[in-house]
């Protein structure tokens, strides 16, 4: 277990591997641009943490111990006494590369370094450090405190040490480990993010409406969410980025991005976190939106 962790990003998934960091006992180094993200981070980090304990997951003693492991900053220099990073920004490589770079240039030698990307290429950005044989695929999923998968994935230059130390860590935090390769989406975005596709072309093409798709896939297959439900909850930017590198990396029209998804892109409708996507959250209970 490394016991301090950057994370870069105080996002849905940032916030998230600080919060399972600290309460795993590592110190956390938060970093953001934005401070205003970073208080807001912190609040979330301890109502989550509220949640599981009163959900009996986690005892409340542990709760402040933990938030005191928390540092947040906008300066990469907080970065230098980590063993680790992470990097969890908005899923945009061109963002990666130049989050990659800074990151590297305040770190010790001796670090490691991990992206929590969802689909873009571990080699490619692995390319682009100073430390591609100490740099691995690490990918949470959301929400961090509560699914207990992490796809660990090998750059091309990885090396066998650096990947087990990431398997530890993992381990360390209570989750389970699926190995993937290095291929577009890898394994969970690879599967999933053509059926929430599919269904939203479903929901463009009239097949059925908003509540009928979620509806038949919750009780037809026993999903827990619906896959639009799942698209909002996502982000529909995060699903409309995945599935644009699905497309252009494997060259394949099965994985074009519907255009109603581009269409909710482009207006700002990205689900929970806008309060307006396939539903409206501006109600206790969500209303479909089409």
């Amino acid at each position: 277990m490394f016991k301090t962790i950057g994370v870069i990003g105080a996002g849905q998934m940032g916030h998230g591997i600080a919060h399972v960091s600290a309460l795993a006992g590592a110190k956390v180094r938060l970093l953001d641009i934005s401070q205003d993200a970073l208080s807001i981070a912190l609040e979330k980090i301890k109502e989550s943490m509220d949640k599981q304990a009163r959900r009996g997951l986690i005892d409340a003693a542990e709760i402040a111990p933990a938030l005191a492991l928390i540092q947040t900053g906008t300066d990469y220099g907080m970065l230098s006494d980590c063993e680790m990073v992470i990097e969890s920004a908005t899923e945009n490589e061109e963002v990666k590369r130049d989050i990659l770079k800074s990151a590297t240039a305040a770190m010790s030698d001796q670090a490691y370094l991990a992206t929590n990307t969802s689909s873009i290429s571990i080699t490619r950005l692995a390319a682009i450090t100073d430390r591609p044989d100490r740099f691995c695929g690490c990918h949470f999923m959301n929400p961090v405190p509560s699914v207990p998968l992490v796809e660990l994935v090998r750059g091309l230059a990885t090396k066998d040490e650096t990947f087990e130390k990431f398997k530890s860590y993992a381990e360390a935090l209570g989750k389970t480990v699926a190995v993937s390769e290095d291929f577009p989406g890898f394994i969970v975005n690879r599967i999933l993010l053509p059926m929430i596709n599919e269904a939203i072309y479903t929901l463009y093409e009239g097949v059925g409406s908003v509540t009928a798709i979620d509806t038949a896939m919750k009780l037809g297959t026993r999903h827990p969410l619906g896959p639009l439900e799942l698209a909002d909850f996502i982000g529909l930017d995060t699903c409309f980025a995945i599935l644009s590198v699905l497309h252009a990396d494997l060259a394949d029209a099965k994985y074009r991005p519907c255009p109603l998804l581009v269409k909710y892109v482009e207006a700002g409708w990205l689900g929970v976190k806008t309060g307006r996507g396939f539903y409206d959250y501006a109600e206790d209970i969500p209303r479909p939106t089409r």
